[in-house]
């Protein structure tokens, strides 16, 4: 019998496989004992290991150290962020409404710790970027609020106009949160371009541990009001002993991302193989946002008449991991409502696959893939191969 192919692993996007050197640095911080609240010598240590990866993290966005505090993960930062109740130069200051993109993450369309009545969804175009004629006319005459927009969708890839959001957002004077879960390690950060006064991270989507993320403010005179509240670790703002070496490993892979920055253009040409390898095999694929600025590790496409939870059966049985859109909306048969929200037709965005490249993805990995997908189209629907684009 032959013997079974490597596995392929395409889901950058739901979760990155952990980097060596931060799976080493990991062992090496668990194999200390030590609060880091502790004044002892153990305590000390682990409180000196957060700190270096707090500056790490904090160049990987252009922040300062102290404007990082550890969270336990990219929602938990989402629902930091999202609270109506901020201080801003030490005063308490309340912020009247939510105005959100229609394509935001999950923990965000939950609207974090705003009332549902003080939510208010600004609608996305067809190539899934956010109307900002729309969003100017929602809240030019609102009270201060939060204007929330993700830095690139983790379904689509598409990157938003933020710059352009952060000013319209300072004009009228509101706040500006943006989830830059998806960008980090994949596109640039700049706070400042973005004039956004709090960002949220995601160790592993760029190769760090599960379970730790970061809020980010430009800020420390401007803060939202913890979420977890207890002792006083991360300087009061988020109670809770620290987790070490998730910690540490968020560090080490912030560090790696930084220095791979500018090495995104192999991710860009992989996709582009992946891409035009799909037409050839059925002219009538379609591929979201193809027109806007996107990720260049991202690539969401469907091919009409074949179902995207069929495919990713038949991909899993060819040993290769892809997904059909967000991992946190796994088991659930629903549409994407980032596609919904795109005006893409129902039938249409059932078949949506979505192929998450990182930083260990190879050359052969695509070709793998582009090999599968020609047997897979012709077990589930042969006549895909002949319609026109």
């Amino acid at each position: 019998m032959p013997r079974p192919s490597a596995p392929i692993y395409l889901d950058h996007n739901a979760g990155a496989p952990l980097r060596p050197a931060v799976r080493e640095c990991m062992i090496e911080a668990l194999g200390d004992t030590g609060n880091a609240s502790s004044v002892h010598a153990h305590g000390r240590k682990a409180r000196a290991r957060i700190e270096e990866a707090r500056e790490k993290v904090a160049r990987l966005c252009g922040a300062r150290s102290r404007a990082v505090t550890f969270v336990s993960g990219g929602t938990e930062a989402n629902m930091t962020a999202l609270s109506p109740s901020w201080q801003d130069q030490g005063a308490p200051v309340y912020l009247d409404k939510l105005f959100r993109s229609a394509i935001e993450h999950p923990s965000v369309v939950t609207g974090g710790r705003f009332a549902v009545a003080d939510q208010i969804v600004v609608p996305v175009d067809r190539e899934g970027r956010i109307e900002l004629n729309a969003l100017e006319e929602a809240v030019k005459d609102a009270d201060p609020s939060l204007v929330s927009v993700m830095a690139a969708n983790n379904e689509t890839g598409i990157v938003q106009p933020l710059a352009e959001v952060g000013k319209m957002a300072r004009t009228y004077g509101h706040f500006f949160h943006v989830d830059a879960v998806q960008a980090a390690g994949r596109m640039p950060i700049d706070m400042e371009a973005w004039q956004a006064d709090v960002i949220t991270l995601s160790a592993h989507k760029f190769g760090g541990p599960q379970g730790i993320g970061a809020v980010v403010v430009k800020s420390t005179a401007r803060v939202p009001s913890p979420l977890m509240v207890g002792g006083g670790q991360e300087n009061w703002r988020r109670g809770g002993t620290e987790n070490v070496a998730a910690i540490v490993g968020f560090g080490v892979a912030a560090d790696l991302a930084l220095e791979e920055a500018g090495q995104t253009r192999h991710l860009s040409e992989l996709k582009a193989r992946l891409e035009n390898g799909l037409k050839t095999v059925c002219p009538a694929t379609v591929i979201f946002g193809e027109k806007a600025d996107r990720l260049p590790n991202t690539s969401c496409f469907a091919v009409p008449g074949i179902a995207a939870e069929t495919a990713l059966i038949a991909f899993d049985l060819e040993s290769i991991s892809v997904s059909s859109g967000s991992a946190c909306s796994s088991g659930k048969v629903s549409v994407s409502h980032v596609l919904t929200a795109m005006g893409i037709e129902e039938d249409l965005a059932r078949c949506a696959l979505r192929v998450g490249m990182g930083w260990n993805t190879t050359e052969a990995d695509i070709e793998r893939f582009l090999e599968a997908w020609p047997r897979i189209v012709d077990r589930l629907n042969p006549d895909a191969r002949h319609q026109a684009a």
